[in-house]
């Protein structure tokens, strides 16, 4: 048998290594954790800009999921514009978990007051529940 003095080091480093790794999750998992803290899911809404959609000028709004807490995870959105001050109906789009709410405004009129709003659900495991929350509005004149 030959003896490779390296191979006796490696192996005594090995549990080192492993014990290191575990210690390392461990304090991560509990500095992740806030027990004071309920479970939910914040999310973000951009306020009304002006965009081009295949060559015409439209106002847009995205509602997108920032982050979650706890045994919370992302379950819908809805983003919203409409003009202030029109007739013309509010647009909504939905978007289903961790997918965003684009809604795309038309028609678009110089100089008008646009406003977004959104509301984005989380779904809780434990207990189960929904948690939902409303941001806006947001107003700009394009």
């Amino acid at each position: 048998m030959i003896y490779d003095p390296g191979m006796r080091r490696r192996l005594l480093a090995f549990p080192a290594v492993v014990t290191s790794a575990f210690v390392g999750i461990v304090t991560a998992s509990a500095a992740d954790a806030e027990p004071n803290q309920p479970p939910s899911c914040s999310f973000t809404l951009t306020p009304p800009q002006l965009v081009q959609v295949s060559g015409a000028d439209m106002v847009a709004a995205t509602l997108t999921m920032a982050s979650c807490t706890g045994l919370a995870a992302p379950a819908s959105s809805v983003a919203c514009v409409h003009a202030e001050g029109s007739d013309s109906a509010e647009q909504c789009v939905d978007g289903k978990g961790l997918l965003p709410a684009q809604v795309y405004f038309a028609p678009y009129r110089a100089g008008t007051t646009y406003i977004s709003t959104g509301r984005g659900c989380a779904i809780v495991t434990a207990p189960p529940s929904s948690i939902c929350q409303s941001i806006g509005p947001y107003t700009a004149t394009l």
